[in-house]
This record gives C-alpha cells, structure tokens and sequence, in this order.
C-alpha cells in the first residue's frame, strides 16, 4: 500500500535529519572522553622522538652517564656513576651501530682521583670536560685537550668562563661543532647541595679564551626559569635546536626532564620550551647525533644508570 507524504510528514523527516547531523556535529568537536584517543599532543610537548631504547656498550658493565657522541658518530663518550664513593672518570666506546658500541675504556691521560666527567668534542677533537681538580685554589672546573682515538694530550683550564666566585660551580658543558661557542653551568652552591640555582650560559671563543656572550640571557631567556634547574646543555650542529635538562622545584614531585627548544636564527632567543614526549622517568644529559635524528641520554634503571636513546 503507498504512503502518502502530507506535509507533516515531511517536516518530521526533515526535524530527524536535522537531529541527527546536530548529533554529528556534536560529536566530532567534542572533547574525547573515557578511552577515545585525545584530539592532539598536550600543549609543551615536542612529539617528533619515536620510542626509547636502551644502548648496549659491549665490555662494560658499569654506570654510564653524561653521554656525548662526536660529530662524525663514531665515538661514544661518557662517564661513570658520579656520587660518592666512586671516582669519577671519562670512558669511550666505538660504534658498531646507533643502539651498540665497543667498550674501548678509560680515556688516557686525563682521568685523576678527582671527578672527571661531562666529555664533548668539537670537529677538530678537542676535548672539553668538567673536573673538580683545582677548585679549591683556582674556582675552575672546564677543562679542555687534545682528544685522538682515546688519547688525551696537553690538558689545560678553559680560560675566561669562571665568575671565579667560591661556591659557583660550572658543573656542565658542551661545545659547538665548530669550536666557537661553549654552553655551560653556573651552579650556586653556596648554600648546599643540590645547588640552589643552576642556569645556562653562553660564551664565545675570542683567540685562546671564552668570553661570556652580553646577550646570553636574552638568548636564553625562555631557557632559564626562575624557580627551576637547568642543565646538561646539548646544541645541534647548526645552533638552532638546544636541549637540556630541567628540575622544576615547584612541582610537588620533581623531577629531571629532557626539554628541547628551537629558533630560526642563531641571532634570536630560543622559543618557549618543549618537553620531549617519549623520554620519561629519572632521565639527564641529551646529546644530539650531527645529524639530528638520534638523541642519545641516561637515565635511572632501577640501580643502574645506563645511556638510551630515541630516533626522530
């Protein structure tokens, strides 16, 4: 039997469609709820690192921390474990590929009873690292030396980067590829320790010595927050990308964070932090491939500080 469509009939059908593509509509622009997938990544993280893994340094069974990977990817540098008792010094291992390397040991003529740590090499392979050696009578920790295939020659303090103040301490290190810019710590520990503020800063080579940049603080002036401790710098091959480590005190809980920052001229500031989304728990110390598609770090395995990496 046919239906008839009066005209009340018609407005009804026309009244459920229009229910139903409200009901759409709502849908789609609503905020995911219960097990939906969010809408995107949560504001402040940077999502371009895939899934962490661990690195295999074949021949060593030790701590690893403060890794450092030269230019050309064949060296991995690192120390070990640098609380007390133990005597902190500088390792190497050779690549076998990005997930393992060739325990190759101790670098030679550099490592004392004091602490010896942070390695990084610029291009031509020098070394610069951080001792406590002469502290007491010089207010220095950055060294620097000639670095050739686990061999470290003519050894000397970093002049013109200490503020030369008993207390603060330059605790961390790196150098750009090309040997002209060095990003470090100013640590205050003058009235404990941890310390109570460590932030970064940048200086340049001028003939033998660094001298502090005057625009440091604007340049990092997203980098550096009030409240908070920055750390382990690690700068990209061209000076554009910038990692580190961040403690904010002012979380209930916290915590060490691998945080990245960009620009798109090595003449202006670093934009607004970004920590990266796939690094978590315990973790210090970035350091990026020249490339940029590997970002190797450490971090805390339960009682084992060991070095993992992430690939963009």
């Amino acid at each position: 039997m046919a239906v008839r469509l009066t005209s009340k009939r018609v407005w009804m059908l026309c009244l459920i469609v229009l229910a139903i593509l409200v009901l759409m509509l709502l849908r789609a622009i609503s905020p995911s709820r219960g097990g939906d997938k969010p809408a995107g990544p949560p504001p402040g993280e940077y999502t371009l690192f895939g899934k962490e893994q661990q690195v295999v340094i074949r021949g060593y069974d030790g701590d690893a921390m403060e890794p450092f990977i030269s230019k050309d990817g064949r060296f991995l540098l690192f120390n070990n474990n640098n609380e007390k008792p133990a005597n902190t010094n500088l390792h190497y291992s050779v690549r076998v590929d990005d997930l393992t390397f060739d325990y190759k040991g101790e670098l030679a003529g550099v490592n004392t009873a004091a602490l010896e740590g942070v390695p990084s090499l610029d291009r031509k392979g020098t070394l610069y690292f951080v001792s406590n050696r002469s502290y007491d009578t010089t207010h220095s920790t950055l060294y620097r030396g000639h670095f050739s295939d686990g061999v470290v020659t003519d050894v000397q303090l970093v002049p013109g980067v200490s503020r030369q103040e008993p207390g603060i301490v330059n605790f961390d290190a790196e150098i750009s590829g090309d040997g002209q810019t060095l990003y470090f710590v100013d640590g205050d520990f003058r009235t404990k320790s941890p310390p109570k503020t460590a932030d970064i800063v940048i200086a340049t080579l001028q003939g033998d010595s660094f001298s502090r940049l005057p625009r440091s603080a604007e340049l990092l002036s997203h980098v550096n927050l009030a409240g908070a401790l920055q750390y382990a710098p690690c700068i990209s091959e061209d000076g554009l990308e910038f990692f580190f480590t961040r403690v904010d005190r002012r979380d209930a809980h916290p915590m060490p964070q691998i945080c990245r920052v960009a620009r798109k001229t090595v003449d202006e500031p670093f934009d607004s932090p970004q920590r990266v989304q796939s690094i978590d728990g315990f973790v210090e110390g970035p350091t990026l491939s020249a490339d940029g598609h590997l970002l190797y770090y450490h971090k805390r395995d339960k009682d084992r500080l060991v070095i993992c990496v992430v690939r963009r």
